[in-house]
This record gives structure tokens, C-alpha cells and sequence, in this order.
């Protein structure tokens, strides 16, 4: 297919939430290829390596109805540098609040420095996503809390296996 629109939605995905799935199968729809991107976030501590977040991302993403995705790890580029790699052209990425807002317009211009060839599309999160954030997710599963309606089955099993809590 020529001028195939290809979209990246890169994050940490430490771990991967049902937010996280909702933003992936709405782009979905909207690109011919989508890729999900792990990447690496210097502010963050994360519990899963690199591998493991790209098995459960893998094993969450056969849930969905799309077959026009691929997961890769760039965990040491700039996501300008990983969608030249790709072809892609499209960014997208997942708005929960005014604090998501304010962080995302600053990296689009951040972006735009690296390149005038990434255009950021943003996708608000559905109103029962809106809270949900992976340090969250994180903290009430190292507390033993419940947290399997806010990620995919396999995420709250990794989870507690990793933190030794029983679900």
C-alpha cells in the first residue's frame, strides 16, 4: 500500500493498563499499522524489565480486535529517532487530565524540535479510564488491593507474582 499511515504510541506501559488497551484499539482504527512502542523514561522506577513488559503487552494485545499492530522495544532513542525508523508520521497519545494536557504539549514541542515529520494525535481517555495510571495500579497491587478490573488478566497476574500477592 503506498502512503501507508503509519502511527507509533510510545510509552513505558510499566505496566499496561485497560486505558492503555483503549487508547491502542481506537488508533488502531485509525492508522493502516500501528506500532507500540516500549520506551524508556529516566524520571520513572519501573518494576518489569523490558522483556517482560513486551510479553505482557503482547499477550494484553490478543484481547483486542485488530490485527494491524506490532510491539517493539527503543528503550535508549528519542521517539522522534524510533518513528523515522519506522516510517511512521503519527504520534499518538492518551489524555486523562489537564496535568496529561500540560505534559503532552510541551513534549509535541520537544518533538517538533527533533522533527517537522511527527504529527502528535491525541485521544482522550474514556470517562472509566480516567484515573487509571500505572503507578497507581503499582502501589494498590504491592498492597495486595484489588486491581483486576483496571488491567488485562495477564498484567494483575505478573503483578502480583512479581510483588507475592495472592489475587
Amino acid at each position: 500500500m503506498v502512503n501507508k499511515k503509519i502511527g507509533i504510541y510510545a510509552g513505558s506501559f510499566d505496566p499496561i493498563t485497560n486505558g492503555h488497551l483503549d487508547i491502542i484499539q481506537r488508533a488502531s482504527n485509525l492508522f493502516d499499522q500501528l506500532y507500540v512502542v516500549l520506551m524508556n523514561n529516566t524520571s520513572k522506577n519501573y518494576l518489569f524489565t523490558f522483556a517482560e513488559k513486551k510479553e505482557l503487552v503482547e499477550a494484553s494485545l490478543q484481547t483486542l480486535t485488530c490485527d494491524n499492530i506490532q510491539v517493539k522495544v527503543a528503550a535508549d532513542k528519542l521517539v522522534a529517532e524510533v518513528a523515522k525508523e519506522l516510517g511512521a508520521h503519527f504520534l499518538v497519545r492518551g489524555i486523562r487530565t489537564t496535568a496529561d494536557w500540560n505534559y503532552e504539549i510541551s513534549m509535541q514541542q520537544i518533538n517538533s524540535l527533533q522533527t517537522s515529520d511527527l504529527e502528535t494525535v491525541y485521544l482522550t481517555a474514556k470517562p472509566e479510564y480516567m484515573f487509571i495510571a500505572s503507578s497507581m495500579i503499582k502501589e494498590v497491587a504491592k498492597y495486595g488491593g484489588q486491581i483486576t478490573d483496571l488491567v488485562p488478566q495477564p498484567v494483575a497476574v505478573a503483578l502480583h507474582q512479581k510483588l507475592g500477592k495472592s489475587l
